[in-house]
C-alpha cells in the first residue's frame, strides 16, 4: 500500500508536528474564517497520520443533531475503514455559531490542514463557499498580475 499523501504537502512545522495540507480548498473556496477543532480518532488512525497516510482532498464537515463529523477524510489504517465518519471536537457556542452562518448564508466547511500536537490530532476547519468557475479564473489572473509586478519592481531596484 502506498502513501496517500500525493495532493498535499507533508512536512515538519517548526514545532516538530507532521501537517497535512489540503491544497484544493483555498483554490475551490472562498474561506471566510478558520478554527482550530480537534478529532476523536483510534490508536490505528493516529499511527497513519504519523506514517504520513492522510488524504484530505474529498473531505468536508457536516453538522447533524448538534455535532460536527468529518465526512470522507481518508486515513489508512491496516484494519478497518478508511473513510469512516468521525467526530470533530468543539464547544457548544461555536457550534450554534456554525449553525447560524451555514444556514443563514449557504456556508461549508471544509478541512484545511491537519496536524499532530503533543500527540493529539488536530483540524484547522474552515467555513466558506464555493468558487464559480469564473471566480477562479479572476483570482488566478490577479496573482500572475502581483507576481509580474513583484519581478518589474525587482528588476529596477537591481539596476
Amino acid at each position: 500500500m502506498g502513501k496517500m499523501n500525493k495532493n498535499k504537502s507533508a512536512g515538519k512545522s517548526e514545532k516538530g508536528c507532521k501537517e497535512f495540507f489540503n491544497r484544493k480548498a483555498r483554490a475551490d473556496y472562498g474561506i471566510e474564517d478558520s478554527f482550530e477543532v480537534g478529532i476523536v480518532l483510534t490508536g490505528e488512525e493516529i499511527k497513519g497520520i504519523r506514517n504520513g497516510r492522510v488524504n484530505l482532498s474529498t473531505s468536508h464537515a457536516k453538522i447533524m443533531h448538534d455535532e460536527v463529523f468529518w465526512i470522507g477524510g481518508e486515513i489508512q489504517v491496516p484494519s478497518g475503514d478508511i473513510q469512516r465518519t468521525r467526530k470533530l471536537l468543539l464547544h457548544k457556542e461555536q457550534i450554534d455559531k456554525l449553525i447560524g452562518k451555514i444556514n443563514e448564508k449557504g456556508y461549508t466547511l471544509i478541512p484545511l490542514k491537519l496536524y499532530l500536537t503533543r500527540g493529539k490530532a488536530k483540524m484547522e476547519l474552515g467555513l466558506g463557499h464555493g468558487l464559480k468557475k469564473y471566480n477562479k479564473k479572476e483570482k488566478l489572473k490577479e496573482r500572475d498580475l502581483s507576481i509580474e509586478a513583484g519581478r518589474e519592481m525587482k528588476n529596477r531596484s537591481s539596476k
